[in-house]
C-alpha cells in the first residue's frame, strides 16, 4: 500500500507539526480538531513556520503554497476519516482519551487505513487493543517542534505487523524525517531519558542547588545539549512532563516519582510557553 492521504487528529503543538511535516511531505492533509478556531489558529502557524522556511531559504516558495494547499481542516472526526491510508493522532496523553478515539477511528476509516498514535510514552499494544486491527496499530512519536527536528521513533505493539512498519517508515522518509524501529515498553526511549533527565533537574531546583538559568547553561555547555532541561518542559508543557513522569512512575517504579516541585508548579497553572509562564516567565518577551 502507498499512502496519499493523512489524517491527523489533533490540532494543537504537535499535531499541527505533524500536519506540516505531512503536506510539505507531499501527502494530502485532514488535519482535525473539534474547534474550528483552534484549526484556523493552527492553519495560521504553519503558514507563517513555511513562511520562515522560504525566509532562510529551506522551503522553495511554490512548496510552501503547494503544501498549504494540500490541507483541509475538518471538525467532525467521522468526515475527517474517511478515505485516507494513515491517521496519526495527537490528542492529550490519556489513555481513556486515546482508545475513545481509535475505537471511533476504527469505525470510520477503511479497513486498510493504518491507524498511528504519536503517544510519546504510553502502550500501544493497550491502544490497539480498542481497535479490531490491532496490527494496524503503530506508534509514530515525533518530536516538538516536528518541522524541524528528524527523528520519529516507530514504536511497535505486540502485534503490530512488518507491513504496518514498513509503509509507516516509508511515509516517514517521505516526510524528510529519519527512523529508529522500538519495541514497545512504557517511555520508548527518548521520552525515559528525558524525564529522568527533566525531573533531576526540578530535584535540584528545589535544594536550591542552582538557579534555572544556571542549571539549563550547565547541561547546554558542559554536556552539548542543544536546550536546557528547564527549556525544553517550558516548551513541551509541564502538565505534559508530569502526566509523562506519573505513568511511568506507575509502570516502571519509584525513579520517576515527579519531583514535588514540578507538581507545584502544575497546580499554580506554570504550564509552560503555551500559558506563557512556566520555570521561566515570556509575559515581557
Amino acid at each position: 500500500m502507498i499512502v496519499r492521504k493523512v489524517a491527523v487528529i489533533g490540532a494543537g503543538t504537535m499535531g499541527r507539526g505533524i500536519a506540516h511535516v505531512c503536506a510539505l511531505g507531499g501527502f494530502q492533509v485532514n488535519m482535525q480538531d473539534v474547534s474550528s478556531e483552534y484549526l484556523e489558529k493552527s492553519l495560521k502557524i504553519i503558514e507563517d513556520n513555511m513562511q520562515k522556511g522560504v525566509e532562510r531559504g529551506k522551503v522553495k516558495p511554490e512548496d510552501k503554497e503547494a503544501a498549504l494547499a494540500r490541507i483541509s481542516c475538518f471538525t467532525d472526526l467521522k468526515e475527517a476519516a474517511q478515505d485516507v491510508d494513515l491517521v496519526i493522532e495527537a490528542v492529550p496523553e490519556d489513555m481513556k482519551l486515546k482508545q475513545d478515539v481509535f475505537a471511533k477511528l476504527d469505525e470510520y476509516c477503511p479497513t486498510h487505513t493504518i491507524l498511528a498514535t504519536n503517544t510519546s510514552s504510553m502502550s500501544i499494544t493497550e491502544i490497539a487493543a480498542a481497535t479490531k486491527r490491532p496490527e494496524k496499530v503503530i506508534g509514530l512519536h515525533f518530536f516538538n517542534p516536528v518541522h524541524i527536528m528528524k527523528l520519529v521513533e516507530i514504536v511497535c505493539g505486540l502485534e503490530t505487523s512488518e507491513e504496518t512498519y514498513a509503509i509507516s517508515a516509508e511515509a516517514c522518509k517521505q516526510m524528510g524525517k529519519e527512523t529508529v524501529k522500538i519495541n514497545e515498553f512504557p517511555g520508548f526511549v527518548t521520552t525515559r531519558i528525558n524525564a529522568l533527565i527533566g525531573n533531576e533537574a526540578f530535584l535540584m531546583l528545589q535544594e536550591g542547588l542552582g538557579t534555572p538559568e544556571d542549571i539549563d547553561k550547565a547541561l547546554k555547555l558542559g554536556l552539548n545539549h542543544p536546550m536546557g532541561p528547564f527549556e525544553m518542559v517550558d516548551l513541551v508543557g509541564l502538565d505534559t512532563r508530569l502526566k509523562i513522569l506519573e505513568y511511568l512512575h506507575k509502570t516502571l517504579g519509584e525513579k520517576y516519582r515527579p519531583a514535588p516541585l514540578l507538581v507545584k508548579y502544575v497546580q499554580a497553572g506554570r504550564l509552560g510557553r503555551k500559558v506563557g509562564k512556566g520555570v521561566y516567565d515570556y509575559t515581557e518577551k
